[in-house]
């Protein structure tokens, strides 16, 4: 106790000025409960906890970004936030349940139960050249991407460093006050989503920014500001510096967003796709590729918003799989045989897929077999339908061939009859295999009959007429 009451006194920061104007030139508007509704009875029970020992501890702390958008918006926040002026370590000094993670950006992950909160500290301006103003090299690289970011500063240099003026509320769960600097519920009020700052830079910190604008602006049903729209495709070219997999995460949230045929159509229109499926645009330009992913993206977007799984592996193969059959078509063409050609077809595509989007190897096992399983819905005759039921991934398989039949790539009557199949007793299953499609029966050959006659019988004899089994 007399330890933990010496760190409270030592360790107490300044409060933080609530002036309505600041250095900066920003506007610090505070925003009672009266005005904005957001009570802390909304907040999560691990956040609330969060904030209110780091207040205890002597520190300011508040949920930020996401959270409070979200609940302005009447949306229910998926995690939340906490931002603080106490570093890393001091917050790791607070809760015993936590741990510090991240090298380009130092945060702490406080653990409440199965709830883990993800605090940040307030972060300032990154060192500059004293003779040019850029940012460091040793921090960032030489398109302008931040490469490390623990530079920490004041509560409003942090509103300031953060993408957009919708993410840059912070709320208070004890006095159940916003604090907005950068008029950012006023950004929510207009449906209007801006970007912090010079759109030229922003973008060049940080190129994913570019995806996270298409995302958030379908999610939240919200116009891209003019000028933070104008520079977009201009840097796509930026998308290339990104690591694959940070860059496969985001287009994972944005595929997986519930928006995602609104977010595939606006990436197209603002040259974003390049870098993230370069394929893509050659296959919506293809009249049964662009159908075939429409109804593939429509289809998740239904899935997520009635909040049933959705497979990212089966995704990827529905984005793909036109750029696998035109490979499998010419290679069949060429001479080489079906199922051999598809496979040489598939491990083409994803070398290519791979070296831009780092699709993690789990979903790349999922894709070939849903691919591989396509022409075994061919053979409805012999045991084959029967094998295939019991196959592991039958269902995913099932439901892409569907759309191949809905987007009228291969014929609708092959979907109707599987359909029937699944839900046919063991007799009605066995009435409707095409019998045309059964394996003959291997005719029993009869010996010649110079055959047995070498073996030491005559031509006449009535071995004659002994078969081989």
């Amino acid at each position: 106790m007399i330890r933990k009451l010496l760190h409270r006194v030592f360790k107490r920061k300044p409060p933080v000025s609530v002036s309505a104007s600041t250095a900066s030139g920003t506007r610090l508007h505070i925003i009672p409960r009266k005005q904005h509704g957001i009570s802390r009875n909304h907040i999560s029970p691990c956040a609330l906890k969060v904030t209110s020992d780091l207040q205890q501890a002597g520190y300011s702390a508040f949920v930020v970004g996401g959270a409070v958008r979200d609940l302005l918006l009447g949306l229910e926040p998926k995690d939340y936030d906490v931002a603080t002026n106490a570093t890393p370590e001091d917050v790791r000094a607070v809760f015993r349940r936590s741990r510090i993670i991240g090298r380009r950006f130092r945060l702490v992950h406080v653990m409440c139960g199965a709830e883990t909160v993800e605090v940040s500290t307030f972060r300032g301006n990154s060192p500059t050249d004293e003779d040019d103003g850029t940012t460091a090299d040793k921090h960032a690289d030489e398109h302008g991407r931040l490469l490390r970011d623990n530079v920490f500063g004041s509560q409003e240099e942090d509103a300031v460093r953060r993408d957009f003026t919708v993410n840059a509320l912070f709320y208070d769960p004890a006095n159940e006050e916003i604090w907005d600097y950068l008029n950012g519920y006023d950004d929510i009020e207009a449906k209007r989503l801006r970007i912090i700052g010079d759109p030229l830079q922003r973008y060049r910190e940080d190129p994913v920014r570019m995806l996270r604008a298409v995302r958030l602006a379908a999610k939240l049903e919200m116009q891209i500001d003019a000028a933070t729209a104008a520079p977009i495709g201009d840097l796509a070219p930026l998308l290339r510096n990104v690591p694959p997999s940070r860059l496969f995460d985001e287009m994972l949230k944005l595929l997986l967003s519930g928006h995602a045929l609104a977010c595939v159509v606006d990436l197209r229109a603002r040259g974003l796709h390049h870098g993230l499926l370069p394929m893509l645009d050659v296959i919506l330009e293809q009249p049964l590729g662009e159908r075939f992913i429409t109804l593939a993206l429509r289809n998740t977007d239904e899935r997520v918003r009635q909040e049933k799984p959705v497979s990212p592996g089966f995704l990827f193969a529905a984005l793909l799989w036109h750029e696998v059959l035109a490979q499998w078509n010419s290679r069949q063409a060429a001479g080489e045989k079906p199922m051999l050609a598809l496979q040489q077809a598939m491990d083409d595509v994803l070398a290519v897929q791979d070296k831009e989007l780092a699709i993690p190897r789990r979903y790349d096992a999922i894709m070939q077999e849903i691919w591989a399983m396509q022409p075994r819905f061919l053979g409805r005759g012999g045991r084959r339908p029967f094998r295939l039921l019991e196959h592991p991934r039958f269902r995913a398989a099932y439901d892409f061939m569907l759309l191949r039949c809905e987007s009228s790539e291969i014929d609708a009557e092959l979907g109707q009859w599987w359909e029937a199949f699944q839900r046919a007793d063991a007799g009605e299953r066995e009435a409707m295999l095409l019998k045309d499609e059964l394996p003959k029966k291997r005719r029993k050959r009869r010996r010649r009959p110079e055959a047995v006659a070498g073996a030491g019988a005559s031509p006449d004899s009535s071995d004659a007429d002994a078969v081989i089994s």
